[in-house]
């Protein structure tokens, strides 16, 4: 297929992909040991493949090379975590080969797809380990190719590739000793297979069955497990012009682990785990331009795995939670942070698009929970969560939280066995200990609390207060966070906006001015406001 109908068969495929990942998204989570025990897994396989859909909302009509170049280079930069890198790549291997073919897609083609996945997979990692989802990937490869020349559509193959990848997961605590000695599989390859199980029922037309509840994890073994030997997780993009790939790996590698570094040489996609981001983000401001950058603490993401694994949670959580989040990477934080999985429901809004009552309602009916707490995250939401939470059925209080960064932080005091008035009490403390503060644009020269603004200017707030000004964006960044770390705070988040901020050398810049200040940035991509910030 040509043209249009070629943008709609993958429109359709990533869609039956992305849901079948999301409905298993909790339990892949939930196996994830390696390479390090953060629990993110199933969340960053889903969050790549998401980038996917999103950006094919953009995309044109045009040729099956131009297509293909499109869903490569969104899952390139849309790709989290080390999983979501590789699968990066497996997804840029099948495009590669689709682009080359302009007739249908039959056995022989997918197998030869599958194997272009696989090698561009290993590529990928510079110190290949079996028993992940390189090892699943790679027999998926083989047995499509040792099923090519039978007499079998394209559904029926990939409905026998998903027990293949079923059996070939089944087999990776046989190949990878830490899987083992925890009792799970290998999560990553768990959801290789769930993205494939939702293409073979897109393809087939069938409904096929879930995966099998055996892989749960159970025992002190697979919860309690040592941390990484490195503290952050850190993404991000570099582009610019004859990048040097290997170059950049070579002095990467030696920040820290879990290396992997794919792209061209106009843009390279970067992962690693390390005590000193700053550093490696001035590896690539050094050749190029960052962007996407992604830095969290892996002994936090664990230490709430464990917690999250050492209750048995109940099939209907006692409270739920309603915010209101503007930006699509604001809104994936508020899902991740959610425990149970599905607790959440996100209602769009900020400074210039509030919702209704009527919208609010309509999400706290949508909980699988008995009660509800509404994090209104913005002043102008709080009268409208105030109505709803007084109409809705369920019982429902307000935390009246007034920024993303304090809806963050109440959400981390959130406890789904708890009831609601309890919740938002606690929710709402955790928020007010948060300093938060915003950089924006000025849309006109003003003059505010004795600062001079001239149009254009970025303007920094603290608190609601404006406090800074000019065409420095690092030194308005600067005064900013000074103002918020008045009070000994140990923790920083910067959530960048939809159009994002010259963060080259920040993070450098703060942790100097501020030893032993943690620094997490996240792409937030809210709109108005370049960066968010929040102290705690």
């Amino acid at each position: 297929m040509n043209g249009k109908s070629d943008l709609e068969l993958v429109h359709g495929l990533v869609g039956a992909a992305l849901a079948s990942l999301e409905a298993s998204r909790s339990r892949i989570d939930d196996l994830n040991v390696y390479p390090v025990p953060d629990g993110d897994t199933g969340t960053n396989l889903t969050l790549t493949v998401r980038a996917v859909v999103d950006g094919l909302g953009s995309v044109e009509v045009g040729d099956r090379p131009a297509l293909a170049h499109a869903v490569a280079r969104a899952a390139l930069m849309g790709a989290r975590g080390n999983s979501g890198v590789i699968l990066s790549q497996i997804v840029r291997g099948v495009a590669d080969v689709l682009a080359q073919s302009t007739d249908g897609i039959d056995p022989a083609l997918t197998a030869r797809a599958l194997r272009g996945a696989s090698d561009a997979a290993y590529r990928a990692v510079r110190r290949p380990v079996e028993g992940t989802m390189l090892s699943v990937i790679r027999e998926l490869a083989e047995e499509a190719e040792r099923r090519a020349g039978e007499p079998e559509s394209v559904g029926e193959l990939l409905i026998q590739l998903v027990r293949h990848g079923e059996e070939a997961v089944a087999r990776t605590p046989e190949q990878l000793d830490v899987l083992r000695e925890a009792g799970v599989v290998d999560a990553g390859g768990a959801g290789l297979v769930e993205l494939l199980r939702g293409l073979a029922s897109a393809v087939s037309g069938q409904a096929l069955p879930a995966a099998p509840p055996a892989e749960a994890p159970a025992g002190v073994k697979a919860i309690h497990l040592d941390p990484s030997r490195y503290r952050y997780c850190t993404v991000f993009v570099v582009e610019g012009e004859a990048l040097d790939l290997d170059g950049l790996e070579a002095q990467l590698e030696q920040l820290g682990d879990s290396l992997v570094v794919v792209g061209d040489a106009t843009a390279l996609k970067v992962h690693v785990h390390t005590d000193d981001p700053g550093s490696a983000l001035s590896l690539g401001t050094a050749v190029g331009t960052i962007d996407g950058v992604e830095i969290a603490n892996m002994h936090e993401q664990q230490e709430r795995r464990e917690r999250r694994l050492s209750l048995v949670p109940p099939t209907r959580s006692r409270t739920g939670v309603v915010a209101v989040v503007a930006g699509e990477g604001n809104r994936r934080l508020f899902e991740t942070l959610a425990e149970p999985v599905g607790t959440i429901r996100i209602v769009a809004g900020g400074p210039t698009a509030n919702p209704s009552t009527a919208e609010l309602v309509a999400a706290i009916e949508e909980l699988n929970a008995e009660e509800a707490v509404l994090l209104p995250n913005n002043s102008n939401v709080r009268l409208a969560a105030d109505h709803a939470a007084e109409r809705a059925r369920l019982p429902a209080a307000v935390a009246p939280t007034e920024s993303i960064p304090a809806g963050l932080a109440a959400l981390v005091a959130y406890d789904g066995t708890r009831g609601a008035a309890e919740n938002a009490a606690d929710m709402a403390a955790a928020a007010d200990a948060v300093a938060t503060g915003e950089i924006t644009r000025a849309v006109r020269a003003v003059e505010l609390n004795g600062l001079a603004i001239s149009d254009g200017d970025w303007l920094g707030l603290a608190d609601g207060e404006p406090v800074a000004g000019g065409d420095d964006f690092a030194e308005v960044t600067l005064e900013v966070v000074g103002r918020l770390l008045a009070e000994p705070r140990a923790l920083l988040t910067l959530l960048t906006g939809a159009e994002s901020p010259p963060l080259d050398g920040l993070v450098e810049r703060l942790t100097a001015a501020h030893p032993g200040l943690e620094v997490e940035v996240h792409e937030g991509g809210q709109p108005h406001y370049q960066l968010l910030l929040g102290a705690e």
